[in-house]
């Protein structure tokens, strides 16, 4: 279920806001800036509503320290504020907000504009777990990797290890990694295992591969890249950004 943190002094106004989401999420209340900057530090969040007019200062500020915490900045922030002004609108846009909405608010509206919120974050971390590279479509959430050809797909059953050293060398096509530099980041540098290791689960997984198999390619005497040609599409890989606090007041 998404968390909502709603930064908020009025209570009637709260209150059509729970109302107006129901169960649908949970929704966490803090009145003041501090209040928000205390609850950012203890959870994470899938959305904030945020007024502009607040006790201890403006919502501007907390969206603009928001936009500058690496942990926070993807957090979506949509302004819930009586302040309907073009410039009131324009400064909370500049500030890094996602959305603008002006009371009184429509609670239809107003869940329409957040589900639509969460269901375009929802694809966007879908897409972020997938690395494509040529013909192959590494999924790095299931660990599950398809082969592509001619409109058909083929997903082929690796191990955690050959998943690893395929996810390495698609990330960075036509990067020659040497199999130290392999072994390093598969097994990791406390582990002792014998280089030629890699050149065992390299051939295992050139054989799952099949006609993709000119794919992983051998460079003589230093170790294995990922081979695209030119007019092949180079891979995306998109990431994943966390919306957890690290430690330490934000305010």
């Amino acid at each position: 279920m998404n968390r909502i943190l709603i930064v908020e002094d009025s209570s009637d106004a709260f209150e059509l806001v729970r109302r107006a989401l129901g169960t649908s999420v949970q929704l966490d209340w803090a009145k003041s800036l501090r209040e928000a900057s205390l609850s950012l530090e203890k959870k994470t969040y899938d959305l904030i509503l945020l007024d502009v007019t607040l006790p201890d200062g403006d919502g501007y500020r907390l969206c603009s320290l928001l936009q500058a915490n690496d942990e926070l900045k993807s957090i979506p922030v949509i302004f819930l504020t009586a302040r309907n002004s073009v410039p009131d609108k324009l400064m909370g846009f500049s500030v890094g907000a996602d959305d603008y909405i002006s009371k009184p608010f429509d609670p239809i509206e107003l869940k329409a504009r957040i589900d639509a919120k969460f269901r375009r974050r929802q694809r966007e971390k879908s897409q972020a777990q997938l690395v494509r590279a040529g013909d192959l479509e590494i999924n790095k959430d299931s660990q599950k990797v398809c082969i592509y050809d001619e409109g058909h797909s083929t997903e082929i059953d690796l191990t955690p290890i050959e998943f690893k050293i395929l996810l390495i060398l698609a990330k960075e096509s036509n990067k020659v990694f040497s199999r130290d530099e392999l072994l390093d980041a598969v097994w990791g540098e406390s582990v002792h295992v014998y280089s030629r290791s890699v050149d065992t689960h390299v051939s295992k997984l050139r054989k799952k591969l099949g006609p993709k198999s000119y794919y992983v390619e051998s460079v003589h005497g230093t170790g294995y890249r990922f081979a695209l040609s030119e007019k092949q599409s180079a891979p995306i890989d998109l990431g994943v950004r966390s919306s957890a606090l690290t430690g330490g007041s934000i305010l």
